[in-house]
């Protein structure tokens, strides 16, 4: 017989199987409602790998008595989809098509238009998933057909008893009964990252991997790490992931938060992603940091510096010295919203002229700074002197206002 991957095998055949996402599939959740009614919309699911997408439209498609047709839009094509739509009105499909398009992402805007009269008219019912924002990714005459449910990672007290049903299962399939260590459904619980296919991939793995003595089989918890190893980590570097890890980075070390600046970082650099750590720390020294304490850009930049001639996984360890003393760093944003400030009268075409004294005029180089009227600040005490800087329809603009901190404070002084 051929082989069957376990997370296929105890799919589940009721929405009550059906584990976490609860606040959809629960008792008063609005997509159970839905499907208990059999008046099923398109609809389109939005949310990480192994979260139960794909089985919510099978428990659909059994539920209405239609045609499951399903198509990966990373493999499939417009025609494709055509073969689909020829089946509608036919004997193939008497009662009408229930269409799953998984990861929907993948199809251009051309390709995603071909499905609008058929949707449009029922005869085709779409059930689009996508593991990225729709918002950003599903064209809008999709979308605007289409009822968005999000599916959320399974917490790990969730995942408990898929993991349950697949010991037993892998058992019967091996013919053999089992003893757990302590700990190791708990292990392969927590370590799948929300994500009940990997946690039934490791089952499987762990099951027909473990010792045998007596006919018994010996699942220990070291065995159940290593084969969990890694499931936890959801990264991808194009995807919503990377952008969410790379903002929470940034914002914990801005919300002075040295734990979670560090939990980020360690997200990053497990995945290997090197560059968006760097960037994010080098990025706050200024905007968070800035002139609170300048010496933020210098320290951090050699950080950053011994960081890359070190390498993973030695790099750990200057990086996670820059994000704890951003962290815990004074905190102004002044130069930050100096610049953006300024940038936005630039940009709104609120400029003028360059004040006569601070023309480049050949005459400057020829002793004669006198015709220009420019006052040099070092032929005046302390180095200033007071004279017009910005053009004349910006005088008085202030972009630049003091932080509360004793670094500017001072230097306001």
């Amino acid at each position: 017989m051929a082989y069957r991957p376990l997370a296929d095998e105890i799919r589940p055949t009721s929405l009550d199987q059906v584990v976490g996402q609860r606040h959809i599939l629960g008792p008063d959740g609005l997509l159970r409602r839905i499907i208990e009614s059999g008046n099923i919309p398109n609809l389109v699911f939005y949310g990480p790998s192994g979260t139960g997408k794909t089985t919510v439209a099978n428990l659909i498609a059994a539920r209405t008595n239609r045609t499951l047709r399903r198509i990966n839009a990373t493999t499939g094509s417009l025609s494709d989809v055509k073969e689909v739509l020829a089946e509608v009105g036919t004997m193939m499909a008497p009662n009408g098509i229930l269409l799953y398009l998984d990861e929907i992402q993948y199809f251009n805007k051309k390709q995603q238009q071909s499905l609008l009269e058929v949707i449009e008219k029922g005869d085709v019912t779409l059930i689009a998933s996508t593991t990225e924002n729709p918002y950003f990714y599903v064209y809008n005459a999709v979308l605007s057909r289409s009822s968005v449910f999000e599916f959320k990672p399974v917490e790990a007290a969730d995942v408990l008893p898929a993991i349950d049903r697949g010991l037993e299962r892998m058992a019967e399939r091996l013919g053999a009964e089992y003893a757990c260590e302590d700990g190791v459904r708990e292990a392969l619980a927590s370590a799948c990252g929300g994500d009940v296919r990997k946690a039934l991939n490791a089952v499987e793995l762990l099951m027909n991997s473990a010792r045998r003595e007596e006919g018994r089989l010996f699942l220990t918890l070291s065995d159940a790490q290593a084969a969990a190893q890694k499931s936890a980590m959801r990264y991808d570097r194009e995807g919503d992931d990377h952008y969410d890890i790379a903002s929470a980075l940034m914002k914990s070390l801005r919300g002075s938060d040295p734990d979670a600046a560090v939990h980020y970082l360690a997200r990053l650099l497990e995945a290997g992603d090197l560059i968006t750590a760097i960037r994010r720390l080098l990025c706050s020294a200024s905007e968070d940091i800035g002139l609170a304490y300048p010496m933020a850009v210098p320290i951090v930049k050699a950080c950053v510096d011994s960081a890359l001639q070190l390498g993973l996984p030695e790099a750990q360890l200057p990086l996670s010295e820059a994000a704890i003393l951003l962290a815990t760093w004074p905190k102004s944003n002044s130069a930050c919203m100096a610049i953006g400030a300024a940038m936005a009268d630039v940009r709104a075409g609120r400029t003028g002229a360059i004040p006569r004294e601070l023309q480049n005029v050949h005459a400057d180089s020829a002793g004669m700074e006198r015709e220009q009227g420019y006052r040099y600040p070092h032929d005046f005490p302390r180095h200033w002197v007071r004279q017009q800087y910005l053009p004349t329809e910006l005088l008085g603009r202030r972009y630049y206002q003091y932080g509360d901190n004793k670094t500017e404070q001072a230097a306001r002084r």
